[in-house]
């Protein structure tokens, strides 16, 4: 049965497909999806945005949604720790979370500079690579805007690029491991993911202010709980985009 709510609700207010879509970054296809296919809903934050957009309440036109008191709820569970600094994380907990990866072990980050001098971590990477692991890291292109503006941000100016380019020769013995692949991105990070399975350490970017002393949560999975997800979703988003490097040198030459 179609969504006869939300198509409705988008007539009523006079837009079209094509003008919702485009406000919200998607097809017309996957509003219409939204609309004709029962099974196919929005993510979470896509259904608060239409629901603003229409004026409408998310229940209206999503029924059998749960309500927003239910997804805090939940949500609240997948809070492990909350550390004021990373500075105060303990060291062993990136190695304890990756440890125990089976699935996905991803890194996203600007530079990761502190990480990429734990052979702990260089260990842990080989171990599971050889495991069959799927070993992802995403570290930001040293000649993109983001990263030059990032420098700026932490009043380090071109010593951010320079972290950069110096990971990734730390991280040269890692390049062509079975499992493992590097990709740089131009992306303007809000936050550095540390990923494994169904657990993270997502350390806040602020401005102005070096991330070894901006927050760190520590989130785990939980069936109905979002918050996880989120940060998993742009973990994703960010690997489509990136480009994929075959050494340690080789972003020399390219652009954002």
């Amino acid at each position: 049965m179609a969504n006869e709510r939300l198509r409705g609700a988008i007539v009523e207010s006079g837009l079209t497909l094509e003008q919702v879509a485009e406000r919200l970054g998607v097809s017309p296809k996957t509003v219409e999806r939204w609309i004709s296919e029962p099974n196919r809903k929005p993510y979470r934050r896509f259904q608060y945005a239409v629901a603003s957009m229409l004026r409408r309440e998310v229940s209206y036109l999503w029924p059998d949604e749960r309500t927003s008191e239910e997804v805090a709820a939940s949500s609240d569970s997948e809070v492990l720790k909350l550390y004021p600094h990373r500075s105060v994380v303990p060291q062993d907990a990136w190695i304890k979370l990756y440890a125990d990866a089976v699935a996905q072990f991803d890194v996203l980050v600007y530079s990761g500079f502190w990480l990429t001098e734990d052979p702990r971590f260089h260990r842990l990477v080989r171990e599971k690579s050889a495991a069959g692991v799927p070993v992802r890291f995403m570290l930001g292109d040293p000649n993109s805007p983001a990263v030059a503006v990032r420098g700026e941000d932490e009043g380090i100016g071109s010593a951010m690029a320079a972290k950069i380019r110096n990971a990734l020769l730390n991280y040269a013995p890692l390049f062509g491991l079975p499992n493992v692949e590097f990709r740089l991105h131009a992306t303007t990070l809000y936050n550095s993911i540390y990923r494994a399975d169904n657990e993270l350490l997502a350390n806040g970017h602020v401005y102005g202010v070096g991330a070894y002393m901006a927050p760190v949560i520590h989130l785990q999975r939980v069936p109905g709980g979002e918050l996880f997800d989120t940060y998993a979703e742009s973990v994703e988003r960010v690997w489509e985009n990136a480009r994929r490097i075959t050494s340690p040198t080789d972003y020399e030459g390219a652009t954002a």
